[in-house]
C-alpha cells in the first residue's frame, strides 16, 4: 500500500521510538468499536431519549450525562449501562492485535472495556491493569505492558468517570493518574488511536496533555469524505474546520496523520511492525558435519556473521541449534562485551528446543510452536548449513531449518540462505533463486546477492560481509 509521505515518515520515526523502548499507546472509543462496542454517542442514546434530548444534536454529551444523574439522584442506571454494554463478548481487532505484537509496554486508555488487555496475553505477555488509584503503588511481578485504564473498567463500573461532575474533580479524585500521564508524555512517544471530535473524552484528556515539553506524538484522523449529496458550501466548512483542528492540536505536541479510512491503521501499523522486525534477525542453521568446510572455518565464520550483526545494532534471535549454537552466542557476546555501552545483551535471544514432551504435547508439536514463535520475533532469516544425522546414521537435509524456512515465508519474513554452505540452505538458496518472484517482491535487487551467498568460491570474510550488508539494506 501506497502511503503519504508524512505517513511514510511516522513509520520510519515509530519504528526507531519501539527500538528504542519509548513507544506508547493512548486508545480511545473508536479503537473499541471495531470491535463492535459502542461509542458514547450509542451509549448514551436511550439515556438521552428518557431526557428527552437527541444525542445526534448534541454536542457536550458529557453534560448530558451529568443531567441524567441530576435527575435521577445517581449513577447507578449510568454504571448499568456500562455493564450491559461492555460486558458482553467480544474479539479484539486487528489493530489491538498488531499493537500487542509490537514492543509497546505502555498504553493509556479512556475506554472500559477489556480487550486492550486480551489482545496483550493473546501474545503472550503479561498485562499489569491499573484502573483505580490504589493500584498504581503495585507492581505485578513478570509483567510486559502495563495498561492505565484512566476512567475505570466494566468489572467495577460503580467506579467509572462517566460524567461532569466526575470530569471536573478528576485532577483531585485522580491526581496520580494525572501525575503518571504527564511522566509518560515526557518521556514517551505516543501514539493516539480511536479518538474523533465527537469523542467527549478528547477535550479532557487533550487538556492534561499541557507540557512544556516539545515531543512528538502522533493521532490518526480521517480526512473528511467528499460527500457528493452535501451541499458545497457545507463541505468546505468541514475541511476548514478540520484544518483548524489539526493546527490545533499541534499546541498539545501532537501531528495528525490524516487517512483515508480507518481501515488503513492495520496497514500503517503492519508497516510498522514489518520495519520494526527487520531490526532482528533470526538465524537458523545445525550441522551434524560441516561438508566442504573445515570445522574451525565454520565455526569462524559463524561466530564473525553474529558479531558483526550485533556490531550492527541488530538483535539476534537463535533456537541453539546443533553444532552451530555455540558459535553464535560466541560472536554476539563478544562483540556486545566489547563495548557493553552500545551494545546490550537484549540483542541476543535464546530459544533452546526442548528436548522432552510434556504431558500434553509431544516433542514435534512443542518445536512447532518454538519455531513460530522465534520465528515471529524477527522480520529476517539467515539459513545456514542445516544437516542431519539419521537414525542409519547417514546425513540428511535438517527437516527442522526447511520448515523454518516454510513458517518464515508464511509470515513474510526475508529469507537470506547462504547456499555456499550446502545442505539444506544450499537447497533454500535453489527454490527462492528459482522463483525470485514469490519471495522477493518488491526488493528485486536482493536477487543476485542471493545469487553470490550461493557460490562456494566466495570467501567465507566475505560471505559474512555480504550477508550484514543485505540485512542493512533492507533495514533501511
Amino acid at each position: 500500500m501506497k502511503f503519504s509521505k508524512e505517513v511514510d515518515a511516522f513509520i520510519r520515526d515509530f519504528a526507531k521510538d519501539l527500538d528504542a523502548g519509548i513507544a506508547a499507546v493512548f486508545a480511545g472509543a473508536g479503537m473499541s468499536k471495531s470491535s463492535g462496542y459502542v461509542d458514547w454517542p450509542e451509549l448514551l442514546r436511550d439515556i438521552g431519549n428518557e431526557l428527552g434530548l437527541d444525542v445526534d444534536r448534541e454536542h457536550d454529551l458529557i453534560s448530558l450525562a451529568q443531567y441524567h444523574v441530576n435527575q435521577l439522584k445517581g449513577a447507578a442506571k449510568l454504571g448499568r449501562r456500562i455493564i450491559e454494554e461492555f460486558s458482553a463478548q467480544a474479539e479484539y481487532s486487528e489493530t489491538h492485535e498488531i499493537l500487542a505484537r509490537l514492543p509497546i509496554r505502555t498504553y493509556w486508555t479512556t475506554n472500559y472495556d477489556t480487550l486492550i488487555e486480551d489482545a496483550v496475553k493473546a501474545a503472550y505477555k503479561v498485562p499489569d491493569v491499573k484502573h483505580q488509584v490504589d493500584q498504581l503503588n503495585i507492581t505485578r511481578p513478570k509483567r510486559d505492558v502495563v495498561i492505565y485504564k484512566m476512567h475505570g473498567d466494566v468489572h467495577h463500573a460503580n467506579r467509572a468517570i462517566l460524567y461532569k461532575e466526575q470530569y471536573e474533580h478528576y485532577h483531585h479524585s485522580h491526581a496520580p493518574f494525572v501525575t503518571a500521564l504527564m511522566g509518560d508524555l515526557v518521556s514517551k512517544t505516543f501514539l493516539f488511536i480511536g479518538f474523533s471530535f465527537t469523542d467527549p473524552n478528547l477535550d479532557y484528556v487533550l487538556s492534561r496533555l499541557h507540557t512544556n515539553t516539545k515531543r512528538n506524538h502522533y493521532c490518526f484522523m480521517r480526512a473528511e469524505q467528499i460527500n457528493p449529496e452535501e451541499d458545497e458550501e457545507l463541505q468546505k466548512y468541514k475541511r476548514r474546520k478540520q484544518e483548524l483542528r489539526v493546527d490545533d492540536l499541534k499546541r498539545y505536541g501532537i501531528q495528525t496523520l490524516l487517512i483515508n479510512d480507518y481501515t488503513d491503521i492495520p496497514k500503517i501499523l503492519e508497516a510498522i511492525e514489518r520495519r520494526f522486525l527487520k531490526k532482528t534477525v533470526f538465524i537458523a542453521g545445525s550441522a551434524e558435519t560441516f561438508g566442504a568446510w573445515e570445522r574451525q572455518d565454520a565455526l569462524n565464520f559463524v561466530h564473525g556473521l553474529a558479531a558483526g550483526l550485533v556490531r550492527s545494532d541488530l538483535r539476534i534471535v537463535n533456537g541453539f541449534g546443533w553444532g552451530i549454537g555455540s558459535a553464535v552466542i560466541n560472536g554476539a557476546l563478544d562483540a556486545i562485551y566489547a563495548n557493553p555501552d552500545k551494545f546490550t545483551e537484549e540483542q541476543l535471544v535464546m530459544r533452546p528446543f526442548p528436548q522432552f514432551p510434556t504431558k500434553d504435547q509431544d516433542l514435534p508439536a512443542l518445536w512447532e510452536q518454538y519455531r513460530q514463535r522465534m520465528i515471529a520475533l524477527s522480520g529476517i532469516s539467515i539459513f545456514l548449513f542445516g544437516n542431519k544425522m539419521a537414525p542409519d546414521g547417514s546425513i540428511i537435509d535438517a527437516t527442522g531449518m526447511l520448515r523454518e524456512f516454510e513458517i518464515g515465508v508464511s509470515k513474510g519474513r526475508v529469507p537470506i540462505p547462504v547456499g555456499a554452505t550446502g545442505f539444506a540452505a544450499e537447497k533454500i538458496a535453489a527454490e527462492v533463486l528459482t522463483s525470485p518472484e514469490k519471495y522477493y517482491a518488491g526488493i528485486e535487487w536482493i536477487v543476485p546477492l542471493i545469487g553470490e551467498l550461493a557460490n562456494p568460491a566466495v570467501s567465507r570474510s566475505e560471505l559474512a560481509k555480504k550477508v550484514i550488508e543485505i540485512v542493512q539494506r533492507l533495514e533501511r
